[in-house]
């Protein structure tokens, strides 16, 4: 399969459940997004790399770095290649400069390391077809106080809870999509998506 390369393009604090973040990745290519929903040590490792800040001590993704840099390991890249109920499952591709190796990760583990290792990120279409969702206009990167992150791992797809946008016309669901997209809502808009691909399919 084809494998379309992702950038990060947001991570800000999930609007449906409490402690944890919503990591959008963005089609690099295209103007596709991708919103999962991470946990929030997780996200404060990616906050820090990307900000370039420096902890007093190492975090678990800079020991791992370090540790496998002392033994001349080195990440490839980091491909999503499933979702399976809403779970995003993800691998590691690496080598010691012998033979290349691939293992599971977790999906906020495995972007936290390749931003570290500065490794691309793919995904496969039908990720991007079932789990993406298409904006119009100009984004740009975007970090909340991450700081306070507290602690979880929901590693999954946004909340698919619709029950919100259940009593909406067409019409309407049409408008709020296109609303939650201007003002970057990444989140909200996965959940309206869902909504109007229900109505389509039933």
């Amino acid at each position: 399969m084809k494998k379309i390369k992702l950038d990060i393009v947001g991570l800000s604090y999930s609007q449906t459940q409490s402690g944890a973040y919503a990591l959008v990745l963005g089609e690099v290519s295209g103007r596709r997004r991708l919103p999962i929903i991470i946990g929030g040590f997780e996200a404060q490792a990616i906050a820090i790399e990307i900000e370039k800040m420096t902890p007093s001590r190492p975090l678990t993704h800079d020991l791992f770095k370090t540790f496998a840099e002392t033994y001349h390991i080195r990440i490839d890249e980091v491909i999503i290649y499933n979702l399976v109920d809403g779970i995003f499952y993800a691998k590691i591709i690496f080598n010691d400069g012998q033979k290349q190796t691939e293992i599971d990760a977790r999906t906020s583990d495995a972007i936290a390391l390749a931003v570290r290792f500065k490794a691309p990120v793919y995904t496969y279409e039908f990720i991007l077809a079932s789990a993406g969702i298409v904006i119009e206009g100009n984004d740009f990167v975007f970090l909340e106080n991450i700081e306070s992150a507290g602690s979880g791992d929901p590693e999954t797809v946004a909340s698919k809870d619709t029950s919100s946008f259940a009593s909406m016309t067409d019409e309407q669901l049409q408008e709020t999509l296109s609303k939650a997209l201007a003002d970057e809502l990444y989140e909200k808009a996965a959940r309206i998506r869902d909504e109007i691909s229900r109505r389509k399919s039933s």
